[in-house]
């Protein structure tokens, strides 16, 4: 269906309207930012250990020497052929701001439960570069509640996104972000984490679609979004990330 057609002038009010809920939502999202910035730190004290394409790795080790680490939490099982069209999709936009992220002292891991030679091909499979590594055998997806085990789909609820939601809404792997804080010590803290749609701005193809004339022209969220190899195959199913 075709919106309205209006003069210019009309446009332009209408258009004008727009922009100071644009800018009412800019200041927002400075509020929110500073608010994130603010929140209080946990020191993690757990010994965790990640098979890397170096070897095995400490939680510390994965800095690289930096003093920020942000962990992307890819959905790529231990019995997974592939992984997240989500999770792919957002990934599709990493590599580009790697070395921004690298000079201003950030770090980004991808973290699956995966074995390591499974996110290897999978990796060369996308195309990608970033440092992805293994959780497998660690008690890190699970701690940081991105991954659950039978036992914890059998209950009652699961704990995903700070909120208690039945094990029909959740899955073996979900989607998150997390971040870390370490110091001249050697201390790591967790700063902050993010789940389902929150990771979302990280996704600069949904920005730009929002501006497009019919946005993102989806039935569920992301239901569009394919692997960036498999678009020509015109799959059906839609993206596990939502």
């Amino acid at each position: 269906m075709q919106n309205e057609v209006v003069s210019r002038e009309e446009w332009l009010e209408a258009r004008r309207a727009l922009l100071a809920k644009e800018k009412e939502a800019t200041r927002l999202r400075d509020s929110v930012n500073a608010a994130r910035l603010a929140l209080p730190w946990v020191k993690v004290d757990k010994d965790y250990v990640f098979e890397t394409p170096e070897g095995r790795k400490s939680l510390a080790d994965l800095f690289d020497g930096r003093s920020q680490l942000l962990v992307y939490h890819f959905m790529l099982g231990p019995d997974w052929e592939a992984g997240c069209t989500g999770c792919s999709f957002l990934s599709d936009h990493v590599d580009g701001a790697l070395p921004h992220l690298n000079h201003h002292d950030v770090t980004w891991v991808a973290v699956s439960r995966a074995p390591l030679d499974k996110i290897a091909a999978y990796k060369q499979r996308m195309g990608w570069q970033f440092p992805w590594v293994s959780s497998f055998g660690s008690d890190f997806n699970f701690d940081y509640h991105v991954s659950f085990s039978p036992e914890d789909l059998a209950k009652d609820k699961v704990f995903y996104n700070f909120t208690p939601i039945p094990p029909a809404d959740a899955n073996d792997e979900l989607p998150g972000l997390s971040a870390f804080y370490r110091n001249d010590k050697g201390e790591v803290f967790h700063t902050y984490s993010s789940y389902a749609r929150g990771p979302e701005e990280l996704v600069g193809t949904l920005m730009i679609l929002d501006r497009a004339p019919k946005g993102r022209n989806e039935d569920s969220t992301m239901n569009f979004v394919r692997r960036h190899d498999e678009y020509e195959e015109a799959a059906k199913a839609p993206s596990c990330c939502h």
